[in-house]
């Protein structure tokens, strides 16, 4: 009889565990994926000021268009992180809602 063997996953890559703004759990996701995805939002929102979420997953695509995994979703975790630790937010009243880096 064969046994099934559980693929155990190594980690030997560094992991970021994420923030939520609201306090629920964070994700764990590849450092070098975080510090692109973290990058490409924070020059999007210094060139750009304010955009949608749409706008801002679309100009990320294009930037790192070689990116391995799915944008939207690692743009969406990065982007929460951001917004916990305060250095982008939410505009007041906008819809659909708009992004800009906190004034310091």
């Amino acid at each position: 009889m064969k046994r099934k063997v559980l693929h155990k996953r190594v980690m030997s890559e560094d992991r970021v565990k994420t923030k939520h703004p609201e306090g629920k759990r964070g994700v764990s996701i590849s450092k070098e994926k975080y510090d692109a995805i973290h990058t490409a939002i924070i020059d999007c929102l210094k060139e750009k000021g304010e955009m949608t979420y749409t706008e801002l997953t679309k100009d990320i695509s294009e930037k790192l268009n070689r990116f391995k995994g799915s944008i939207n979703w690692y743009v969406e975790c990065v982007k929460l992180d951001l917004e916990a630790k305060k250095i982008i937010e939410r505009v007041p009243k906008t819809k659909p809602v708009l992004y800009r880096l906190v004034k310091r």
